[in-house]
């Protein structure tokens, strides 16, 4: 577990001395919002709608399924949407489009953005960047024919104007920590602070004083369906990931996926030498090559990596997004709204 997010469980004396920082860091939020409300700071609006889909805490590992399943239910509604993302890099660069060609792709970007391209990018362009609104303009310029752009890390950045704000807001501990905002908690912003308009999805179970939610708007609740493997190289091969429990696995992963793996293959009741490697980790080939195992498991985020060295014993665990349709109905409602009003 990394240090933040040992004390981010918790109340410590150290967040005696965080929790002002917490409320200077709320206080600056909500002036900056305001200045941008008030066009003292100018704000860019995009010839199409811009869709913002983000995580209420910093520990967000539950956001990529539902960014699949909106890129999904947008596609079957005859939309074309592009995905821009800042990653995870602390220097993302100059925009440019995420591609799966070539044998260091994976290396050379965020792995979820990596992920994203992989699952979304034939039908959905993903583009990279380090400033928002030129990675959105840069896209667009690109792919003329895409019609909704999907932000999915812009919570707190208002320069880009969004007309729909989708926030998970994820009730386990491990997410939502102690409640407080940064850097004393893992909170982006204070869920009061979600405008009247924002769709909010809740994912998790709800525990002690979290578990009131009378003062939220609408919500919706999102599960996470992981219980099928497939095989790296042949896609097609799928299997329960309980099959493997008479098997001899071992289970890679990183960091950032190590916690949900690791519950899933106990609740599955498969006993696996487990290797955990630190957050943003780049794998290579020496560290999925078990001579002695009958199959190698990985978070799919982290076997897209191993694409190019990945062996027949290597399988892929995906997480899954199940939403009901009342979702997807309020989605395409507000993109209809917004398309009549335009």
């Amino acid at each position: 577990m990394k240090l933040s997010e040992l004390y981010w469980h918790r109340i410590t004396p150290l967040h005696f001395l965080l929790w002002p920082f917490s409320i200077a860091y709320e206080y600056l939020l909500t002036l900056k919002k305001l200045c941008y409300w008030l066009d003292i700071f100018p704000a860019v609006r995009l010839p199409v709608p811009v869709i913002v889909v983000d995580s209420l805490s910093l520990i967000d590992d539950n956001k990529p399924p539902l960014l699949v399943w909106v890129v999904d239910t947008l596609l079957r509604h005859g939309y074309t949407p592009g995905i821009i993302t800042r990653g995870s890099s602390d220097h993302p660069g100059p925009p440019r489009a995420i591609t799966v060609a070539g044998t260091d792709a994976a290396c050379e970007t965020d792995s979820k953005a990596f992920m994203l391209a992989q699952q979304c990018g034939k039908s959905c362009p993903v583009w990279i960047g380090g400033n928002r609104v030129v990675v959105a303009k840069a896209l667009l310029n690109a792919h003329p024919a895409c019609d909704i752009v999907i932000c999915t890390d812009g919570l707190t950045d208002f320069r880009l104007e969004r007309d729909i704000e989708i926030v998970i807001v994820d009730f386990d501990k491990q997410n939502h920590g102690n409640g407080l905002l940064i850097p004393a908690g893992p909170l982006r912003m204070n869920p009061r602070q979600l405008t009247k308009n924002s769709i909010v999805v809740t994912s998790g179970r709800t525990y002690g004083r979290h578990n009131n939610l009378a003062h939220w708007r609408k919500t919706y609740n999102m599960k996470l369906v992981n219980d099928m493997a497939y095989n790296v190289l042949n896609p097609v091969t799928r299997q329960p990931v309980a099959d493997f429990k008479t098997k001899k696995i071992h289970a890679v992963t990183d960091d950032d996926n190590t916690r949900w793996f690791f519950d899933l293959l106990h609740q599955s009741g498969l006993t696996a030498q487990l290797h955990d490697y630190r957050d943003k980790h780049r794998f290579k080939a020496a560290e999925i090559e078990f001579p002695n195992a009958d199959a190698v498991l990985m978070p799919e985020e982290n076997a897209f990596q191993c694409q190019s060295f990945a062996h027949e014993k290597l399988w892929a665990v995906p997480r899954k997004a199940w939403i009901n349709d009342e979702l997807q109905k309020q989605l395409v409602n507000r993109l209809q709204k917004i398309g009549e009003s335009a």
